[in-house]
């Protein structure tokens, strides 16, 4: 149960739903050819899963000082798994995630694809030992790397199968993925923002320089709210333009009730907000919103079905 926590196994299995999602809810009833088969396709979560899972392990190695004072309760490295054991575990998930990425790369011939992986795990490593550690830089790595994993579907999913007859429809799906990487990209670099408020008096003493350590509690909460109306506005418009405009009652319902609405009541509460258990409720509330945005991809595509067998 310690290694589960070390590499908080419910931000790596909703990983993994995210990209099963995408493949089986969208991809895979889009009658196009993929490039991966469905063991392949696992493959490639696999590897994201365990790189994902490494850099939790280096973040907690390097941040034990922070994390005493942080979430004492919770501090796994140097309490119930050695600091040996943690880098031993390290190197592990990343060795093993890279060597299925160069696999994956040579299945669908493009080997110089590895490289991605290596990057992924190097990125990683440089963000818990220095990236974290200043201002704004530290949130936009992981949230980019989170939206990447979306984009990585259609680099090994999609753009090896794509030829001069397809090449319209597969850039339609590519910029789909996209705008759904841009999604995950916003909400977590929020929720990044909101971790650092409910992190504040740890990092402080540990000489870190936060956004919430630099504008104070006030401020950042403040920042938060305001950064919270630019995927509300940015869903807006695209409910409209996209969903409204397509007779997509069924999605436009869903997207109202469990996207939009609750990134309005994040924006509104978090404005007043000042306490670590306050932002311990919203960065879960944006994790919550990230989850049912993924899953809003199939209730689009099963409502497109559902209005053209009508």
């Amino acid at each position: 149960m310690n290694f589960l926590k070390l590499i908080r196994y419910q931000n790596l299995l909703m990983l993994a739903f995210m990209q099963l999602i995408f493949r089986y809810g969208f991809l895979k009833l889009q009658n196009v050819p993929l490039a991966l088969a469905d063991w392949q396709y696992g493959l490639l979560v696999l590897s994201t899963v365990l790189l994902a899972a490494a850099g939790y392990v280096i973040n907690d190695i390097f941040d034990q000082d922070t994390d005493i004072e942080n979430k004492p309760k919770q501090l796994i490295v140097g309490n119930k798994i050695t600091e040996t054991q943690a880098y031993n575990i390290y190197i592990a998930l990343n060795i093993t995630g890279v060597v299925i990425g160069f696999y994956l790369s040579n299945v669908i011939l493009k080997p110089g694809f590895a490289a991605i992986f290596i990057l992924i795990a190097a990125t990683l490593y440089i963000y818990a030992t220095s990236l974290k550690q200043m201002l704004i830089l530290g949130n936009l790595i992981v949230a980019l790397l989170l939206s990447f994993s979306v984009i990585i579907i259609g680099i090994f999913d999609l753009f090896p199968v794509i030829n001069q007859n397809n090449q319209p429809v597969m850039a339609n799906l590519f910029s789909i993925l996209l705008d759904f990487a841009v999604f995950a990209f916003m909400i977590n670099f929020i929720r990044e923002i909101v971790k650092d408020l409910e992190d504040i008096k740890g990092d402080s003493n540990q000489g870190m320089k936060t956004l919430a350590i630099v504008l104070g509690v006030e401020n950042t909460s403040k920042l938060a709210a305001t950064l919270g109306l630019i995927p509300t506005v940015f869903l807006l418009v695209y409910i409209n333009n996209y969903f409204v405009a397509n007779n997509l009652l069924a999605t436009t319902i869903y997207a109202f009730i469990f996207v939009v609405a609750p990134l309005l009541y994040f924006s509104i509460k978090v404005w007043p907000a000042k306490t670590k258990k306050e932002f311990q409720k919203f960065s879960l509330l944006l994790k919550w919103i990230l989850f049912f945005g993924i899953i809003s991809i199939a209730i689009i595509t099963l409502n497109i079905k559902y209005n053209a067998s009508k």
